[in-house]
């Protein structure tokens, strides 16, 4: 699966500021799209983001911006910024950014950085500076080629988050960990791609126990476990798992998923209530696959089995997106 660049952030469509000197045509209305911040690392004489950074802020009404987007240049692989001097740059400017609900770090596609490239650090301290931010998505996991940790997420309360995004190769076991002792009581949606264990995964079922636990998310609806290579554990492990039976939606593909995951999601605890099962990208035979549509679709569930895939052994099988 090719990761491109999002096109719409808060359910508003992703703008790119622009850069000095192609201001030609009127701006929009500051909260009516999502502000991609970016600058070419493959153009040299392109504005540095620092500049970029602070001519958005002095551009545009600051206290308007309901989301943001920050792309190559604020994330990427060595040669960008450090994670740690674009958390600082969120974090002074959040006295500014008063109105902003969304953000969305590193938005890179892979000719900018390969997913598993992508520096990142503890997010935490984002969240804490915006208390009023409903939605957060980050993308990548590393930790660089120094002695830094990469992606980190230290635990913390946040009152108004809703919608949680971890777009990995190889999700850090510590994330998870992180994650399960936070206090988020209005999250709605969480998303983590856990990834293969060749590009960084420490995470295992087991630490993934606390949230399929479901008590420390009173408010989660919708759950997505997927790009692993360890599917059909995942699989096995959701099928008994107590949030289950307050989903409306669950998401289990991008990854490895065959026939004894879901035989196992099968035998489990009845999952007619989903409104959605997303299994896209898996490795399940046509004979189950139709097993999985009869059991679910006459209860009024939309099961998504596209992107079917084919492999000689479960050795061969691969997650959609890992490098």
């Amino acid at each position: 699966m090719t990761i491109g660049h999002i096109e719409e952030l808060h359910g508003l469509p992703v703008h790119e500021f622009p850069r000095p000197g192609t201001e030609n045509s009127p701006l929009p209305e500051v909260e009516t799209v999502a502000w991609k911040l970016s600058r070419d690392p493959f153009i040299s004489e392109d504005e540095d983001f620092d500049d970029c950074w602070d001519r958005f802020l002095d551009t545009v009404d600051a206290a308007r911006v309901r989301a943001l987007v920050l792309g190559a240049g604020a994330y990427g692989t060595e040669d960008a910024a450090s994670p740690d001097e674009t958390t600082a740059r969120l974090v002074a400017a959040a006295g500014r950014l008063t109105g902003l609900r969304a953000l969305y770090l590193a938005d890179l596609n892979f000719e900018e950085s390969e997913l598993s490239w992508i520096v990142q650090n503890d997010v935490a301290p984002v969240l804490a500076a915006y208390p009023r931010l409903e939605e957060l998505a980050v993308r990548g996991s590393n930790g660089g080629f120094g002695d830094e940790p990469g992606l980190r997420f230290s635990p913390l309360r946040h009152e108004n988050l809703r919608i949680l995004r971890f777009e990995n190769g190889g999700l850090p076991r510590e994330v998870v960990q992180g994650l399960a002792a936070c206090d988020l009581p209005r999250l709605e949606r969480l998303d983590l791609w856990l990834g293969a264990e060749w590009y960084g995964r420490s995470t295992t079922v087991d630490d993934l126990a606390p949230i399929l636990q479901g008590t420390g998310l009173p408010a989660l609806r919708h759950l997505g476990l997927k790009n692993s290579d360890i599917q059909d554990e995942v699989a096995a492990a959701v099928a008994g798992a107590p949030v289950v039976a307050r989903l409306s939606s669950l998401h289990l593909g991008l990854g490895t998923l065959g026939d004894t995951g879901a035989e196992a999601l099968l035998g489990g605890q009845p999952l007619t209530h989903l409104e959605e099962l997303d299994l896209d990208h898996h490795y399940l035979s046509d004979a189950m696959m139709g097993r999985v549509r009869e059991t679910l679709e006459p209860a009024g569930v939309k099961v998504n089995l596209s992107g079917q895939e084919s492999a000689t052994s479960e050795d061969s099988r691969y997650v959609a997106a890992g490098e």
